[in-house]
């Protein structure tokens, strides 16, 4: 799905939006950004304490037999859930959206965003193995901008990242982020401090 994403009509949007506005977008996409090692780890321990009690139960097989297998399962357990959408899926969504939420924070300062001479840069941030979506805005919207437009926001993108409408759902963030900026953050003749182009994660 990431690859999906048509970079040069995200970067046009963002360019519309802040030709209204001195504030600044930054569009970030991201294949993944939870971190599923420490469930994946207890799933794959769970399994192989299972896994001797059949044997134990229905075969004959030697206790170094069966602690190979148990070995073996642990091991193969781990790989496939490490290497697949599986431990994603199995890790609790209340911890996904924690992790996303910190990635989200993270691209917030690498970018820049919070750098820009107006403090009124904005990152509009979506995980997709996650499906999770939000926006970061700096300090210059505090107070302007209430949380429920912003959500107005991230729902019109999450209401096309749900049909696999990843640029139109960059495209109507950003419509609605110009929207607000140029309400609250009108142009003052500055330059564009910030890189237009969509970054991709993962």
């Amino acid at each position: 799905m990431q690859g999906l994403a048509d970079e040069n009509a995200i970067i046009a949007a963002v360019r519309a939006a802040e030709a209204r506005t001195r504030g600044q977008i930054v569009c970030v996409l991201a294949r993944r950004s939870s971190d599923p090692a420490a469930f994946v780890a207890l799933y794959a321990a769970a399994l192989a304490l299972i896994a001797p009690w059949p044997m134990l139960e229905w075969t004959q097989l030697s206790a170094q037999v069966v602690f190979a297998v148990q070995i073996a399962v642990f091991v193969l357990s781990l790989l496939v859930l490490g290497w697949t959408r599986i431990g994603v899926a199995l890790t609790p969504r209340a911890v996904k959206r924690r992790q996303a939420y910190r990635a989200a924070l993270e691209q917030f300062f690498i970018r820049g965003v919070r750098r820009t001479p107006s403090r009124a840069g904005v990152l509009i941030f979506v995980s997709l193995a996650e499906h999770y979506a939000r926006i970061v805005a700096d300090e210059g919207f505090d107070g302007k901008v209430s949380e429920e437009e912003w959500r107005v926001a991230v729902e019109e993108m999450t209401a096309r990242l749900h049909e696999g409408q990843i640029t139109e759902g960059f495209v109507a963030a950003i419509a609605r982020c110009g929207d607000l900026m140029a309400r609250e953050a009108p142009p003052d003749g500055g330059g564009n401090d910030l890189p237009d182009a969509l970054v991709r994660l993962n």
